[in-house]
């Protein structure tokens, strides 16, 4: 899969590099994942399992074939009748190891056509699933960690219901958010109480499946349920947006544990408003996220954050050059803010990644897909600080959505598929090919990787670089840390270690010996200096757990035709341990 990524200042351009790479090597290295499935088909929301694999699920189309096929009909009505419902959607999980292998792909079979929205993990590693039929009722599942369905539920009023989200509790139970047609009396007038309003429609379930309450919450005018957050004490803050004359306007909701009103704040203006997400952060306070329209129709972002009690405590708008929403936010363990959704260009829609700081400003986006609709609709932050996503990509010249999962590091850029111990030598030469076959470096089996150009080694005596090692380490160093760092699951450790030649001047063995050992740590020293400036502090946050420097003296000097190569040994050598 082709795909593009777009920096803050939206210059579209193709990723050359992960293209070449693949062609050389014939290697898939991107981690994305692509599932083609007849008919459209979609991913709504992502989860990271306890085998540290990731699931997702939506739905996929089904064709049921007709068991009457060779029947002939002489009523058209009769025909029609026994061809109906035979195409529709059922839902669907995928789960991806880290090698982005599909390792489980699950098709419900229900009686009813049905999407899911969303997912969210059980104690004993299976799944809530939630979603809701297409003839109106609202669906809950639970799967074991096969996929393999235990039992479904399906609830709802008498009338048209949707499900928008679903939401995993303190207490192992779920919360399902969305919105159901509003119940009339026959008695009432039709023009009188207007047509087709909608109610907030919230059910809660105990972590057995239980349903423990209902309740429906609105206006006079059309309510829908977005998305909801449980609050440090049990309560309940709910997303909603109202619509009227043209209007949609956001409602902010705090309900008890038993689904009491304790407060509502309805927010009018001007403009055109979405709400998608609402999430609580590390300090207890929460934020929304919103798409808001100019007079152009054209969208940009939108960020509130506000404490439990309704005060805004900070409000900002993102404007980027082309219109662009967020699907879905995350906070990271350090504040920052990862969102995920589309960004409209001139001829087609992109999945849009966004890192956000923790006042609310864009640090840096990414853009990924092709000339055609793709959108990111989910994310999940991962236990190594990887992001999880998924949503729909749109092949060229196709007009069918599929189902679509990557993974992205932190900094919005695409993650690498993690390797395996046994082939990491194998993709580590693949991967520096170009500066062995330049006689720049060798490495060696045990992951040792040597300098082996003239113009790499110090000179006698001294530590530091050269400008000849300084432009080489600009270019090598950057380009191993981005291998390292893709796989720092299987990364113990980066030795960078110094190394001298045997001689000293005119001195005892004690003396040249010391003397040449602290040589070797100023050479590791002042190499693990130059690169560790040159990364960004994500990556260098995990070299201070990785990193070691080491002054080895002259202990492992090189010897060709049994003697000391005295300019081969004044060197440093990187050392790569693996878990």
């Amino acid at each position: 899969m082709l795909y593009k990524a777009k920096s803050t200042h939206m210059t579209k351009t193709i990723l050359l590099l992960a293209l070449i790479f693949n062609a050389l090597y014939a290697q898939k290295s991107d981690f994305s994942v692509i599932i083609d499935k007849p008919f459209n088909a979609a991913l709504f929301d992502i989860t990271e399992d306890y085998d540290r694999s990731i699931s997702a699920v939506g739905f996929s189309k089904e064709f049921k074939k007709n068991s009457n096929v060779a029947k002939t009909y002489t009523n058209a009505f009769e025909y029609l009748a026994s061809v109906s419902k035979q195409h529709g959607s059922q839902m669907q999980l995928i789960k991806v190891n880290k090698q982005a292998e599909i390792e489980l792909s699950k098709l419900a079979q229900l009686n009813r056509f049905n999407e899911a929205i969303a997912v969210v993990k059980t104690p004993d590693n299976g799944y809530f699933v939630g979603g809701y039929t297409l003839d109106g009722q609202l669906l809950l599942a639970k799967l074991d960690a096969n996929a393999n369905t235990t039992y479904t539920t399906l609830f709802g009023t008498k009338n048209y219901d949707r499900m928008n989200n679903m939401i995993l509790l303190s207490d192992g139970g779920v919360l399902a958010v969305g919105s159901s047609t509003t119940s009339r009396s026959q008695n009432e007038s039709l023009f009188e109480s207007g047509l087709g309003n909608n109610d907030i429609y919230i059910t809660r379930f105990s972590k057995n499946g239980t349903k423990l309450w209902e309740h429906k919450y609105g206006t006079e005018y059309d309510d829908e349920g977005i998305d909801a957050v449980e609050a440090q004490d049990g309560s309940i803050l709910i997303l909603s947006k109202t619509s009227y004359d043209q209007h949609k306007n956001v409602t902010l909701m705090r309900i008890s544990e038993n689904g009491d009103k304790i407060w509502l704040k309805h927010y009018k203006g001007e403009k055109l408003v979405l709400p998608t997400r609402i999430i609580r952060l590390r300090d207890n306070n929460f934020i929304v996220s919103l798409i808001v329209y100019d007079e152009m129709r054209k969208e940009h972002i939108r960020l509130i954050k506000f404490d439990l009690y309704k005060n805004v405590l900070l409000d900002k708008e993102i404007f980027t050059t082309y219109p662009s929403g967020l699907n879905d936010i995350a906070e990271f363990s350090d504040g920052t803010l990862m969102g995920v959704g589309y960004v409209k260009d001139i001829h087609n829609t992109d999945a849009l990644a966004m890192l956000i700081d923790s006042n609310l400003a864009m640090l840096r986006q990414e853009h990924y897909g092709d000339e055609n609709y793709d959108n990111f609709y989910s994310l999940k932050i991962l236990h190594d600080s990887k992001v999880g996503v998924a949503g729909v990509y749109t092949a060229n010249e196709s007009q069918e959505t599929n189902m679509w999962i990557a993974k992205l590091n932190r900094d919005t850029t695409m993650a690498q598929i993690s390797l395996q111990s046994e082939n990491f030598y194998e993709q580590l030469y693949q991967y520096f090919a170009p500066e062995i076959k330049a006689q720049k470096i060798a490495i060696d089996e045990d992951l040792t990787i040597r300098l082996i150009k003239k113009n790499l080694y110090f000179a006698q005596g001294s530590y530091k670089l050269t400008e000849e090692q300084k432009l080489f380490l600009n270019s090598f160093s950057p380009k191993l840390m981005r291998f390292l760092f893709a796989h720092n699951e299987l990364i113990r450790s980066l030795e960078i270690n110094g190394h001298t030649s045997t001689e000293w001047g005119n001195t005892d063995f004690a003396h040249s010996y010391i003397n040449n050992e602290k040589l070797s740590m100023e050479r590791s020293f002042t190499t693990i200096s130059y690169m560790f400036k040159q990364e960004n502090s994500d990556v260098q946050k995990w070299l201070t757990r990785v990193l070691k420097g080491s002054g080895l003296s002259y202990s492992k000097y090189i010897v060709k035709n049994e003697l000391e190569d005295k300019e081969k040994s004044r060197r440093v050598n990187f050392k790569i341990i693996l878990k």
